[in-house]
């Protein structure tokens, strides 16, 4: 059975970038445009993984991530966040919503399916 990643960008080139590489790799991937969006997913199907952008418009993603987290059932999901931000406050603040792991904008796709691989493991 394909795990299931919820892809979340505001960017459409990089959810289309994202998406391409994931479903090649063998992951079945939803994509939302932002926090908002992304909630409708978050219906009882099984999601493996999030992975969120952190700057959107609407909701962004330490929003997201605090309201996935009230979800019983989601609690536990790994969170991946893939941002440009890099200063230890806002990873400190994503941590403490409930990030798993962080993955930095540009990136590499074979360290960015490793991680997945790594987390969905």
């Amino acid at each position: 059975m394909k795990k299931t990643i919820l892809l979340v960008d505001d960017s459409e080139s990089i959810r289309k970038l994202v998406q391409y590489n994931l479903t090649n790799a063998g992951y079945y991937v939803m994509v939302a445009n932002n926090g908002e969006d992304a909630l409708k997913y978050f219906n009882g199907e099984i999601i493996h993984l999030l992975l969120t952008d952190l700057h959107m418009p609407v909701m962004n993603g330490l929003e997201l991530i605090k309201k996935v987290r009230q979800i019983e059932k989601y609690k536990h999901t790994p969170i991946l966040f893939l941002t440009t931000e890099t200063q230890i406050s806002i990873k400190k603040e994503a941590k403490d919503a409930g990030a798993t792991g962080w993955i930095v904008k540009p990136f590499v796709i074979d360290k960015l399916l490793a991680t997945i691989h790594k987390v969905l493991r």
